[in-house]
């Protein structure tokens, strides 16, 4: 990671976004963790502590860029109400979605180690987005963008 970034076209922007993304995960895996069933607590301690990294990672990232990281927002708006261990996993799925679209962007703007890094985060994301839905898409990343164009 001591491999100063590539910059490019869009590099710095992907990675603001991709930073903006990982705060607002943090902040959602806490209302997650405070309403996911006790099978799935530990879960979302786990993604609570890999967004934070990420969080920092990009942070340091956008650094070495020469942008000033963007600070997190004091609070979050959430999709729909998290009443329910059901309305968590709900959310959890949904926070992954975006974090890898956020991430699927940073890995069509960078090279080399970063683009390396943006590609792990993106697929630990589908990953972890696969066990909150109780399966996977087919391309991680993208269905954000897919629903927002189908609704438009």
């Amino acid at each position: 990671m001591s491999d100063k970034p590539e910059t490019g076209p869009g590099v710095l922007a992907a990675a603001q976004a991709a930073l903006a993304a990982e705060h607002a995960a943090v902040y959602g895996y806490g209302v997650v963790g405070a309403r996911a069933g006790e099978s799935r607590t530990a879960e979302a301690r786990q993604a609570y502590a890999a967004h934070h990294a990420r969080r920092d990672e990009l942070a340091r990232t956008v650094r070495e860029l020469g942008g000033t990281p963007r600070p997190s927002e004091a609070a979050y708006a959430l999709p729909a109400p998290v009443r329910t261990p059901a309305d968590a996993e709900l959310l959890a799925a949904g926070i992954e979605d975006r974090i890898a679209g956020a991430y699927s962007d940073l890995v069509r703007a960078a090279e080399g180690p970063l683009r390396l890094r943006a590609a792990a985060a993106l697929s630990e994301a589908a990953l972890r987005a696969a066990r909150w839905r109780g399966g996977g898409v087919a391309f991680p990343g993208l269905v954000e963008r897919s629903q927002r164009a189908g609704n438009s």
